[in-house]
């Protein structure tokens, strides 16, 4: 409290003394101008504030009348000076003039209103949906490259990087798709599909144990896509883990009980397995219930050389 009954007569003191120097600085020298529009209209009752440069001397605002013109009164000789134009509405202007023998220019200016504030927000939104339109049409690349300039201006818009990931694997460049996908796991630790993600191009790019370290640390209730366990499965059956393929897919299919091409995967895990039965029962099953589904013929030619 002590600081603020010091500083506050000192700033009485410096506001006291401006238009005293201003005063001791008074000459017979006039200026005068006119302020305008962008369409050459005058503008009435705008502010204009004169000041020395490089001082502290100022003269009493004047205004202008209704022809936009203005005049200050009371200029010294010689010196320069800056004057301010100000209206509610339009943008301030400012304006450097020079006084010699009492004589001044016309200080005339022309005022614009400000310029209409662009929502940043809706700028990237538009380039974010003009890059999944791109990916819809399947250009990949350029829908990529569209996210990967917009994350690198605006380190907020954290969805770019799955979007990146995404696009690296539908470029099959899966090894590419690993860096983004753990930017947005690390961005948003809690979703799921960026986790999936991750697994994703972690098993595509052939990292298959921490691809399953992933997988495993997932509720399986959070789940819509089951495509990366899948993947994850096939990848066991093709390495002749058929046991834990079986174990995997058993329990997708608790939790999945209507997704039929379980019971075809189960069935070629069984097989890898070596358990014949098995898999002829759950290949049986995947025909009655799907029998027009993609994987049905190569379901029929399994039983086909089972039964022989």
């Amino acid at each position: 409290m002590k600081a603020l009954r010091i500083v506050v007569p000192i700033l009485m003191a410096l506001c006291l003394a401006v238009p005293a120097a201003a005063q001791n600085n008074r000459g017979n020298t006039r200026v005068s101008g006119k302020v305008v529009d962008e369409q050459k209209q005058p503008i009435p009752d705008v502010v204009v504030r004169v000041q020395m440069v490089g001082s502290n001397d100022q003269w009493p605002p004047a205004k202008t009348d209704k022809k936009g013109e203005w005049r200050v009164m009371g200029l010294p000789p010689e010196g320069r000076f800056m004057a301010e134009f100000s209206k509610d509405g339009l943008e301030t202007s400012q304006a450097q003039f020079e006084v010699r023998d009492e004589r001044s220019a016309p200080i005339n200016v022309t005022m614009t209103k400000p310029a209409p504030k662009v929502d940043p927000s809706a700028a990237i939104n538009a380039e974010l949906q003009r890059a999944v339109s791109l990916a819809q049409a399947g250009k990949f690349a350029e829908a990529r490259k569209i996210c990967e300039d917009t994350v690198a201006a605006n380190p907020v818009v954290t969805q770019c990087h799955g979007f990146i990931a995404r696009m690296f694997l539908a470029e099959n460049q899966p090894a590419k798709a690993v860096e983004p996908a753990k930017a947005a796991v690390e961005k948003d630790p809690a979703s799921v599909d960026n986790k999936l993600l991750l697994a994703d191009a972690l098993e595509s790019s052939g990292d298959k144990a921490e691809a399953r370290k992933i997988l495993e640390g997932i509720d399986l209730s959070q789940v819509k896509d089951t495509a990366p366990f899948v993947n994850a499965a096939i990848n066991m059956i093709n390495d002749g883990k058929g046991a834990e393929a079986v174990d995997w897919l058993t329990k997708l299919m608790a939790k999945f009980p209507t997704q039929n091409d379980l019971y075809y995967y189960r069935g070629r895990a069984y097989i890898a397995a070596s358990k014949i039965d098995e898999a002829k029962a759950d290949l049986e099953k995947f025909l009655s219930l799907a029998p027009t589904a993609k994987e049905a013929a190569e379901a029929k030619k399994i039983l086909d050389q089972i039964k022989k």
